[in-house]
């Protein structure tokens, strides 16, 4: 006797595509583009300190975002300058290193 799989069992399982994916009904977002609009949530903040004259710190980063310091130097290297294309400078004065966005 042969036992019949559901559709739901070939989904979970990920051999058979999905109906409505495959008939171009998934609507697309339309990603903002860097100069049309700022960020908004965690990843505005940074970019609003970032753009102050003297810049931030990753200490008043962290304390904005509630992110660990290796989380802010990424968004700062991922998001801030590799997507919305900003120039980030980085400068040390003594034992502080500061960030902030160039033009």
């Amino acid at each position: 006797m042969k036992a019949v799989q559901s559709k739901a069992s070939t989904a979970v399982r990920g051999d058979a595509p999905v109906a409505a994916a495959s008939k171009g009904t998934a609507k697309k977002v339309k990603k903002p583009s860097a100069k049309s609009a700022d960020p908004t949530g965690k990843l505005g903040k940074v970019v609003a300190l970032l753009k102050r004259p003297n810049g931030a710190t990753i200490a008043d980063l962290t304390k904005a975002t509630g992110w660990q310091a290796h989380s802010v130097r990424g968004a700062i290297s991922g998001a801030i300058k590799k997507k919305l294309k900003l120039k980030v400078v980085s400068e040390k004065t003594g034992d502080v290193r500061s960030y902030r966005i160039k033009g």
